[in-house]
């Protein structure tokens, strides 16, 4: 559930689960500098010397922001304010991805909802182009993690470099209740806010970049053997979360797969 407070959002790229807001916080990226308007910027605005950021959706259209520089591994981190009250058929995207066909992904969809209801979140990440894996956490807590298994043969993102996104849209066909409940125009207009955008992360420089950001070095902090699994205490939260909030989890849908079930159901999940 996502309340209408500023909550801290962190993307972990290519690192497996740990609690990266314990670690000491990097300074504040000012929008003006780490971020454009990729659409719908006439209605949007940066603000407050460049720390705080409004997208805004309204009839004539949503909006989305795209970072300037692209990352491979660290930590991706901001404060968001939902929309508040009815948003039901909105959809507030946070997200990072590379481009072409065989993209890696990582993205999470808050799906709006009806006054007093929660917010449901969609994860999911692309590999290579293919889809439906998750790795996640919000509010500091861990709900999902994709493991590293390539040396097995499963694909992992680990070889582009993915650009931050975060746009807000009209979703009214499928994000509520699976299109049933429609944007209720009469709020428009909708505004998330953004603040203290933070990556703590290895900037993407080309293909050089996948051998120096794997580096085993403290600059490197990603690399440290901390992040390579989840503590106990952080396990115990991420099953508090899978018993009491997941709706759905692809490792179970053996109908979707006709009993093909992708490679990693079948290791340990984190």
């Amino acid at each position: 559930m996502a309340s209408f407070s500023y909550s801290p959002i962190l993307v972990a790229l290519s690192v497996f689960a740990l609690a990266l807001a314990l670690r000491p916080a990097s300074v504040d990226a000012n929008f003006y500098e780490s971020i454009y308007f990729n659409w719908g910027g006439q209605q949007s605005a940066i603000s407050g010397n460049g720390e705080d950021l409004n997208l805004v959706l309204d009839k004539t259209s949503g909006s989305g922001i795209q970072s300037y520089q692209a990352f491979l591994f660290g930590s991706i981190e901001m404060l968001v304010k939902l929309v508040p009250g009815n948003s039901a058929g909105t959809v507030t995207a946070y997200y990072l991805s590379s481009t072409g066909d065989r993209h890696d992904e990582i993205d999470f969809e808050f799906l709006g909802n009806v006054s007093g209801q929660p917010y449901i979140i969609h994860t999911n990440v692309f590999v290579q182009g293919n889809g439906s894996r998750e790795q996640w956490y919000v509010d500091s807590v861990p709900i999902r993690v994709y493991r590293n298994y390539e040396s097995q043969g499963v694909p992992f993102p680990n070889k582009q470099g993915m650009t931050v996104y975060s746009s807000l849209w009209n979703a009214d066909n499928w994000a509520t209740r699976g299109g049933l409940e429609k944007i209720d125009w009469n709020s428009a207009p909708f505004v998330a806010r953004y603040r203290n955008f933070r990556a703590r992360a290895c900037r993407w420089t080309g293909p050089s970049s996948i051998n120096q950001c794997a580096v085993n070095s403290p600059a490197n902090w990603w690399t440290s053997p901390e992040y390579k699994q989840l503590s106990y205490a952080k396990q115990g939260q991420m099953k508090w979360v899978r018993d009491n909030y997941m709706m759905y989890d692809y490792c179970r849908d053996y109908k979707r797969f006709n009993g093909n079930m992708p490679p990693e159901c079948f290791k340990p999940q984190f």
